[in-house]
């Protein structure tokens, strides 16, 4: 007979000795990429994700174009290397899926009509992955896009909540999300609480997904603060650069 797996223990606390409404730690680095337009790295927990901005740049194929618009295409990858059982190299259903609803996410956001029949190219690739990696990557390529100066109405944070044997939990990780009872990834744009992106694996009843979705909320305006201390700090670089250029001439 196998031992049921015991994700919360009589105190309360997960199996990391987080409490159920408490993120993993995250770093979040802009600008680690010379030759993208804008890009960062991000660890989340064990999560760890690199996301590159190209453009906007001339769309190809040419009947791709919208005359009114940039569009926003967006590719999620899972490296090889990045779960513990090797994962196949290329596209599959998943990674399709969570492209996706990525770019729309992202879509959302962007002032594509400045950049008519342009393409902004969002590339975000899973390096090493301890569940949540869509969430992580959204967080990622959000501050990739800002880095390389796409005019946005406010970056998109992201963060999943879920149901643990019985109860409510904030952020999963492997564990949780294979034996928890619900996950939902959530991205939202956090100065006005718009949802960009809401999807469930599993089922919650009413009550549940509004306690979710408020815990939910609360997350991804603690992770924008993140966000944007990153970007501050590269801009922080940047300027420090220009004054010494200055200086040499």
């Amino acid at each position: 007979m196998v031992k049921k797996l015991k994700l919360i223990d009589s105190k309360g606390l997960r199996m990391d000795g987080r409490k159920p409404d408490e993120l993993r730690p995250i770093k979040i680095e802009a600008g680690v990429l010379k030759r993208a337009d804008g890009s960062a790295y991000l660890e989340w927990g064990k999560n760890k994700v690199m996301a590159g901005v190209y453009g906007p740049r001339e769309c190809h194929p040419r009947h791709m174009q919208n005359p009114a618009k940039a569009i926003v295409r967006c590719r999620y990858n899972m490296v090889s290397f990045s779960v513990d059982d090797r994962k196949r190299p290329g596209p599959d259903r998943r990674s399709t899926e969570i492209s996706k609803v990525a770019g729309e996410a992202f879509s959302s956001v962007v002032f594509g009509e400045q950049f008519p029949r342009t393409s902004i190219d969002v590339f975000i690739e899973i390096l090493q992955a301890d569940a949540g990696t869509r969430c992580a990557g959204i967080t990622a390529a959000s501050v990739a896009l800002a880095d390389a100066g796409i005019p946005m109405r406010d970056l998109v944070a992201a963060c999943a909540f879920g149901k643990v044997q019985g109860k409510m939990v904030l952020d999963l990780d492997k564990e949780e999300d294979n034996y928890g009872e619900a996950d939902v990834p959530l991205a939202i744009i956090p100065r006005t609480e718009e949802i960009v992106l809401l999807q469930m694996d599993g089922s919650l009843t009413t009550k549940e997904l509004q306690q979710g979705l408020k815990t939910g909320i609360d997350a991804c305006k603690q992770i924008y603060q993140i966000q944007k201390e990153a970007l501050k700090r590269r801009y922080a670089v940047i300027l420090e650069e220009e004054e010494t250029t200055e200086g040499d001439a």
